[in-house]
């Protein structure tokens, strides 16, 4: 009796035995993360750490008090680590373990409606962000054979920007100006425009102050376009290596819904600032200074997160992204080193001029300085019959201007160019948070080319335009889907637009 039961027993513990080695053959356990560093030096912003010899560039470690941090430079008896938590709860000589992966950052639709830090965590108290995966930060940019030509129209419902300065899915346009010139105003317009037109928008600020976030987020709500919206935040009160890694971890997550075959948008506000954030890890690195204390590699950094933003083939599911970067210039120097690098690497760019805003011409867009590489091949047909010449016609009247203030005496032609000329300009005027359908945009810049405005006072020519927008979405059904189709439109639809237009100013001026 004694000898069955041992062998019983026997026979059990030999079965778990057996149960214990599958399941540690299945999950074996990780001796690497018993790799520990400690920390030698602490800076702003920045530490050194001994230790961890084997650890992988942009590697997340995580110091006590679960402070995360980056493996930045990497020597051979230290590490330079920079800080994505606050230095000052960081102490010498407390220990740092490594995470085995790299910098990442949540991606899938739950993020659709939130705002977030660089790295995931939630800033707008909404709960746990639900993720459908995590992906490293810096991915490579699509090849050459995987990119399909920028022809598909991004309205941004700024009539003097869809006319004159054409943007489309997959381009880079980059916005800027000095402060306080609508920089931020254009990229909030068009993210508002694309309420209807399922395209996601994301908005990365870098180095904004909290108020100026809280503004544009309320935009946004006030709108109804937040619903459509990732916000990705690293406000200048952050730590720098956030605000350089934002734009990067904004990007992956656009990239995501792009690979999925969907339309994407994403303002980076601003590059400026960027730039700033990543001199300041340089030079706390001691990496070696270059022109105005920037390291060599400043151009790379924007070069290899601009590439990312393109029109993917149809073999890669047709999806885009589009970028709208911005950046500040100072006294109006254009050709400052920032500036001149993001003209370089981007696709055209939208300037704002100080001078245009002082004088209320809002949006202040500098056409003349202002350029579309990509041009009207992103342009829908209907437009692209009046936006070439109207903007010779405005270029010319610009020129005009400049002269005609040195001469009082004027030939009837220059005279005539000169009263057109300001009634498009008048025309273009446009109050923020009030984009404008196509269609309408259309009808409007049809009247003002056509001559339609031209007997009017200066002054009517903005309540002439609003009475032909509701004259032409309440009569001209059929031909507003036509243009929204992608059709062109014959000479009796153009003349029925026409006809309308005229008498909306007729019954204007009664």
């Amino acid at each position: 009796m004694n000898q069955d039961l041992t062998n019983t027993i026997h026979s059990e513990l030999n079965h778990i035995f057996e149960l214990a080695a599958e399941l540690l053959a299945k999950q074996k356990p990780d001796l690497r993360t018993l790799e520990i560093g400690t920390v030698s030096f602490v800076g702003e912003g920045i530490a050194r750490v001994n230790g961890l010899q084997s650890i992988k560039s942009d590697e997340l470690v995580r110091f006590q008090g679960n402070h995360l941090g980056i493996a930045y430079d990497l020597a051979r008896h230290t590490l330079g680590v920079i800080l994505l938590d606050r230095s000052e709860d960081i102490l010498m000589g407390s220990r740092v373990t490594r995470t085995h992966r790299v910098a990442d950052v949540p991606v899938g639709d739950g993020l659709i409606g939130r705002m977030i830090d660089a790295v995931g965590r939630p800033l707008d108290e909404q709960g746990v962000i639900r993720a459908a995966t995590r992906r490293p930060i810096e991915q490579p940019a699509p090849g050459i054979m995987d990119r399909a030509p920028v022809q598909v129209p991004l309205q941004t419902g700024v009539k003097v920007v869809d006319a004159l300065i054409p943007i489309g899915r997959g381009q880079r346009e980059l916005i800027l100006g000095d402060r306080q010139t609508g920089k931020t105003a254009i990229a909030i317009d068009t993210i508002i425009n694309q309420r209807d037109k399922d395209v996601i928008c994301l908005y990365c600020g870098i180095g904004q102050r909290s108020s100026d976030i809280a503004k544009s987020v309320a935009s946004l709500r006030d709108h109804d376009a937040f619903e459509h919206c990732i916000m990705v935040i690293a406000g200048g009160e952050d730590p720098p290596a956030l605000r350089y890694i934002a734009p990067y971890a904004a990007t992956t997550i656009g990239e995501y819904f792009m690979q999925q075959g969907r339309d994407v948008l994403i303002v980076y506000d601003d590059l400026t600032r960027h730039a700033y954030a990543y001199r300041e890890l340089s030079l706390l690195m001691r990496r070696p200074p270059a022109r105005e204390a920037y390291p060599g590699d400043i151009f790379y950094i924007h070069s290899r997160l601009l590439e990312r933003s393109t029109h993917l083939s149809d073999e890669k599911g047709g999806g885009s992204l589009t970028a709208l970067p911005i950046v500040e210039t100072q006294a109006q120097n254009i050709s400052a080193y920032i500036p001149t690098n993001l003209i370089s690497i981007t696709d055209g760019q939208i300037y704002l001029s100080p001078q245009l805003y002082r004088k209320g011409m809002l949006p202040a867009v500098d056409v003349g300085k202002s350029v579309s590489r990509v041009g009207a091949k992103t342009q829908l047909p209907a437009f692209r019959g009046i936006s070439g010449d109207l903007r010779l016609a405005y270029s010319q009247f610009e020129e005009l201007e400049t002269f005609a203030r040195f001469s009082t005496r004027l030939d009837e032609e220059t005279r005539k160019t000169l009263e057109r000329g300001k009634r498009v300009r008048e025309v273009l005027k446009q109050p923020q948070y009030q984009p404008i359908p196509i269609a309408e945009q259309i009808a409007v810049l049809m009247a003002v080319s056509e001559g339609l405005f031209d007997q009017l006072p200066v002054h009517q020519v903005g309540e002439a335009s609003q009475k032909i927008r509701n004259a032409v979405s309440q009569t001209c059904t059929e031909i507003c889907n036509k243009i929204v189709q992608g059709h062109s439109l014959n000479n009796d639809e153009k003349q029925n637009l026409l006809r309308v237009a005229n008498d909306a100013i007729h019954e204007e001026g009664e």
